[in-house]
């Protein structure tokens, strides 16, 4: 697609670079900012709606409880669902480390694998958990 000047700006969200670990950083921020605002049950609804704020394609917010229990997530399917012994592709109980990190030092990092909702494949993927209270919030970017 020819990008023109009248269509830069269409062609400029096009052409978005993928979301960084430092976009994922901000986005749990802005989700536990929000949270302390607003407060955690006006976070789940925003994020269950697919909320542009909170929902950029590949990378998304989602909120985990202590226990690891799915509370809040763009894909509907999966709140309520205690998912901690679902692995990734190779095995890993990813969900384990996270709630982890919540419970431990209530911030950082989980590498494991996961299909890219974009691509369809398999990719490499690393998630910031960030701990609010009662809850995490979570927002991963895929390795490329």
């Amino acid at each position: 697609m020819a990008c023109f000047w009248g269509a830069a700006g269409a062609c400029g969200v096009a052409a978005a670079a993928e979301p960084s670990e430092k976009d994922a950083v901000a986005l749990a921020e802005k989700g536990a900012r929000f949270m302390r605002l607003k407060g955690k049950e006006e976070m789940i609804r925003l994020i269950i709606a697919r909320d542009p704020e909170y929902n950029q394609g590949s990378l998304y917010l989602a909120m985990r409880d202590l226990g690891g229990i799915t509370v809040a997530h763009p894909t509907v399917a999966l709140i309520g669902k205690d998912l901690r012994d679902v692995p990734d592709a190779d095995g890993k109980l990813f969900r384990h480390e996270m709630i982890a990190v919540a419970n431990g030092p209530g911030r950082g990092w989980v590498d494991y694998k996961f299909k890219n909702p974009v691509s369809g494949k398999v990719e490499a993927k690393t998630t910031y958990v960030l701990r609010i209270g009662d809850v995490a919030l979570e927002a991963g970017v895929y390795k490329h």
